[in-house]
């Protein structure tokens, strides 16, 4: 990894699976040249950690740091990614660090690719392979899995998930906190309600209600 003066200090808060792929996404980022910003990993947080997790992130080379407190007495200028795949944790860990003020960071893989006019919150996670086309609202703390697509004039919601492989058509709406399964598939001009989790191969060809599991093809709930 790429570590040099210049570079901006991050903290990943999470140290499971997702979290870890996180630190990926940063490796691949700091080894492009092109890149218009490089991070310096502080370390990872977690107020629930597992005893498998902190030795999975010792071999990586970095510190465990402990909960989230840490990053109330973190540099200045440091940024955070919340590495939690789960929304409803992932906009759960965010609201306990909220009043800290620290910023989100954008991370986007260089195998990645965000298209033309689209608009980005902050806290953006968007692995290799994902692929969001043009005249797109993604908001924040969203996470674009492994080789996911993101079809024209779609908007996601705070910390949606869209899983590895899974598809999201052209003018659809995923409100706040929606996951969409791996190889999943929501075909176009859908609304796809708060908190709904569209389960893995699902395929969806209505509207989903808020909070509903929707499963199989075509998806049911």
């Amino acid at each position: 990894m790429t570590e040099t003066g210049s570079a901006t200090g991050i903290v990943i808060v999470g140290s499971g699976g997702m979290g870890r792929e996180i630190f990926g996404i940063i490796r691949a980022i700091n080894a492009d040249v092109t890149a218009v910003v490089h991070w310096r990993v502080l370390g990872f947080v977690d107020d629930y950690p597992t005893d498998f997790n902190v030795h999975q992130v010792g071999r990586l080379g970095v510190p465990f740091l402990g909960g989230t407190g840490w990053l109330a007495s973190c540099p200045p200028g440091t940024h955070v990614s919340l590495g939690v795949g789960e929304p409803w944790h992932r906009r759960d860990t965010h609201g306990r660090i909220e009043h800290l003020g620290l910023p989100a960071a954008t991370l986007v893989h260089p195998a990645a690719d965000i298209g033309v006019d689209c608009a980005v919150d902050d806290g953006l996670v968007a692995a290799g392979g994902a692929r969001v086309t043009t005249n797109v609202r993604l908001g924040r703390h969203v996470h674009l899995n492994q080789n996911c697509t993101v079809g024209h004039d779609t908007t996601l919601g705070d910390f949606v998930s869209i899983n590895p492989l899974a598809a999201v058509s052209g003018y659809c709406e995923l409100a706040d906190g929606v996951m969409v399964g791996t190889t999943a598939a929501v075909l176009p001009r859908l609304r796809i309600g708060q908190d709904a989790r569209i389960g893995a191969g699902a395929c969806v060809v209505h509207d989903v209600p808020a909070r509903a599991v929707a499963k199989g093809v075509p998806a049911r709930w």
